[in-house]
C-alpha cells in the first residue's frame, strides 16, 4: 500500500532540500529576503527510473528482455519490485510566511548586531512601522514617552514611509530617493531657520550654528541612538556622527562651492566669500572635538569598558560633560559673532 507513495515522498524530500530532482528537473527559487511570502506551485511527477548500483538509469529495453526470460511467478515478483508511479502524480507546494517566525527573527536581530540587516521589504511593512508606536526594548510594551514621541514624529514617519523599500533595485532606489528627500527637508529647515532668525534679528552665523545645525543634526542624533542600542559595538554610533560631519564639510561644502565657482567663472565674475567668524567657530569646534576623543579613549579603561554606556555614574557624567561642551561652543561663538569677545 505504501509503495505507490515512494515517488511522491522522494520528490518532496529533494524539493525540500532544494536539490534538483531527476523527475521534476532543476528548481531554482529566487530568494528575495522577504518575510511576506505566499507562493504556490505544482510539481508533476513523471515515470520513475530504475537505477543500478552506480546510480545510473537502467534502460527499459534491457529490463524488459531480462523479465521475459523469467518464469511467470518470478516475473510477477520482479515486476512488484520495480518503481512505478502511483495514483498521486502531482504535488502542490506552497511557501507561506510565518508571523511567529518573523517575530522571533526580529527579536533575535534586535538583540544581536542588527546594523548590517536593517532594511524593509515592502511599503506595507514601512507604513505598519510608521503607524505603530514601538519601544527600544522589543520585550517591553511602549511607554508613555514612546507614545508621545510617536505622535510628535508621526507626520515625518508617514512622509518617509513613501520611500521605496530597500529590496527594490538592490537598495539603490531607496538610497537615491532618500538622498533627495533629505535634501528637500534640509532646504526647508534652512529657509525656515533663516526666516526665523531674520524675524528675531539674529545674525545668520548664529542662526546657522544653533537652529540650522540643530535641525540637520537631529536625524543623526536619533540614528546614533538606535545604533548605540542595537549595535554590538560603538563604531556605528560614533562613526555616524563623525561621518556625517565629514560629508557636510568635504562633500557638502566642496560640491556647493565648486558649482558656485564654475558658475561665476562662466560669467567672468570673481567668486569671493568673506570668512566672517568661521575661523573662531572652527577652532572652538576642533578644540572641543579633541577633548571628546580624549574622553572616549579614557572610557576604554577596564573600569568603564567602552566608549558608550558603562556604570550609571560615569554614563551620566560623560553625557553632562558632552552637553556642556555644546553649550560652551554656542555661547562662545555667539559672543564672538556679536563682538562681545574678540576673535581672530
Amino acid at each position: 500500500m505504501l509503495l505507490p507513495l515512494v515517488p511522491v515522498i522522494t520528490v518532496l524530500y529533494w524539493v525540500a532540500k532544494l536539490v534538483p530532482s531527476p523527475q521534476c528537473g532543476d528548481l531554482n527559487p529566487v530568494e528575495e529576503d522577504s518575510y511576506e511570502k505566499d507562493v504556490l506551485f505544482y510539481v508533476n511527477i513523471g515515470d520513475p527510473e530504475l537505477l543500478d548500483v552506480r546510480n545510473k538509469p537502467v534502460s527499459s529495453g534491457r529490463e524488459v528482455n531480462k523479465l521475459t526470460t523469467l518464469a511467470e511467478d518470478e516475473c510477477v515478483v520482479a515486476m512488484m519490485g520495480l518503481p512505478r508511479a502511483g495514483e498521486i502524480t502531482r504535488a502542490q507546494l506552497r511557501i507561506k510566511e510565518s508571523k511567529e517566525f518573523k517575530n522571533t527573527v526580529d527579536k533575535l536581530v534586535q538583540r544581536a548586531n542588527a546594523s548590517i540587516i536593517i532594511g524593509t521589504s515592502s511599503w506595507k511593512e514601512q507604513f505598519t512601522e510608521a503607524l505603530t508606536a514601538s519601544s527600544d526594548n522589543p520585550d517591553e510594551p511602549p511607554s508613555c514617552l514612546d507614545y508621545i514621541m510617536h505622535i510628535l514624529t508621526l507626520f515625518w514617519k508617514i512622509i518617509f514611509a513613501f520611500v521605496p523599500p530597500t529590496d527594490i533595485g538592490g537598495g539603490y532606489v531607496c538610497f537615491v530617493v532618500s538622498i533627495i528627500c533629505i535634501g528637500l527637508v534640509t532646504a526647508v529647515i534652512g529657509d525656515v531657520a533663516s526666516h526665523f532668525g531674520c524675524t528675531l534679528g539674529i545674525k545668520d552665523s548664529v542662526t546657522a550654528i544653533i537652529f540650522v545645525a540643530l535641525g540637520t543634526s537631529i536625524p543623526d542624533t536619533f540614528a546614533s541612538k538606535v545604533a548605540a542600542i542595537q549595535d554590538k559595538h560603538a563604531d556605528a554610533s560614533v562613526g555616524n556622527v563623525t561621518g556625517s560631519n565629514a560629508v557636510n564639510v568635504f562633500l557638502g561644502i566642496g560640491v556647493a562651492w565648486t558649482v558656485a565657482a564654475v558658475v561665476h567663472w562662466t560669467r567672468n565674475e570673481k567668486f569671493h566669500v568673506e570668512p566672517g567668524n568661521l575661523a573662531f567657530s572652527v577652532t572652538m569646534f576642533c578644540s572641543e572635538a579633541a577633548l571628546v576623543v580624549i574622553v572616549l579613549m579614557m572610557r576604554r579603561r577596564k573600569s568603564v569598558g567602552g566608549e558608550l554606556g558603562g556604570p550609571r555614574g560615569v554614563k551620566i557624567l560623560t553625557s553632562i560633560f558632552f552637553f556642556l561642551l555644546w553649550v560652551i561652543y554656542l555661547t562662545m561663538s555667539s559672543l564672538e559673532a556679536y563682538g562681545v569677545i574678540k576673535g581672530f
